[in-house]
Parts: C-alpha cells; sequence; structure tokens
C-alpha cells in the first residue's frame, strides 16, 4: 500500500478512536465532523509531507498544526475544554507515526 493510502486509513482510524468517545457525550455533528477531517488530514499531511524530523515528532507537530485554528475557536469560549483533546492530539499524534 502506498503511503497516501496508508495516510487516510490510519487518520480514518485515529478519526474512528477520537468520536467515539465525542458520540458517547452527544457532543454535536458539526464537532464530531471536525474531529474525524482532522484525523484524516492529519494522516494524509505526515504520509505526505517531507519535514526533516521524524517519528513521534513528526506527528505530533502536523497534528497540533491541524488542530491551532479549530483550538483556538474552542479555547476562547471554553479553554478547560482543551485538555482532553490536548491529550487525545498528543496521543493520537504520535500514533500516526509510520514514516
Amino acid at each position: 500500500m502506498d503511503r497516501i493510502r496508508l495516510g487516510i486509513l490510519l487518520g480514518i482510524l485515529a478519526g474512528t478512536i477520537d468520536l467515539l468517545p465525542m458520540i458517547l457525550q452527544s457532543q454535536t455533528w458539526d464537532a464530531n465532523i471536525s474531529a474525524f477531517s482532522l484525523w484524516v488530514i492529519s494522516g494524509f499531511l505526515i504520509a505526505t509531507t517531507n519535514l526533516k524530523i521524524k517519528g513521534i515528532a513528526k506527528g505530533i507537530l502536523i497534528s497540533f498544526l491541524v488542530l491551532l485554528p479549530s483550538a483556538i475557536l474552542i479555547g476562547w469560549k471554553e479553554p478547560f475544554s482543551l485538555v482532553p483533546i490536548f491529550i487525545m492530539t498528543l496521543i493520537l499524534g504520535s500514533a500516526l507515526v509510520f514514516s
């Protein structure tokens, strides 16, 4: 399997993992779609980006960069809700490493 397909597939897997607790908490569908798309895009970017850093640092960096615009909007109204989001981004971002 080529890197792009693997990145998207792993992004879908990470998005599904992230969605499970969100659905159980009855989050809105716009939040669910936003979180899922974050992981699909992160998986794609990790697979295609040619940064000089490798491993876990690359996955974490790209995942947090993709999260940043949404984190600003979320944190503006509910800053404490960013804690679980950052923890999940750290865990899943480090797991999306396949380079």
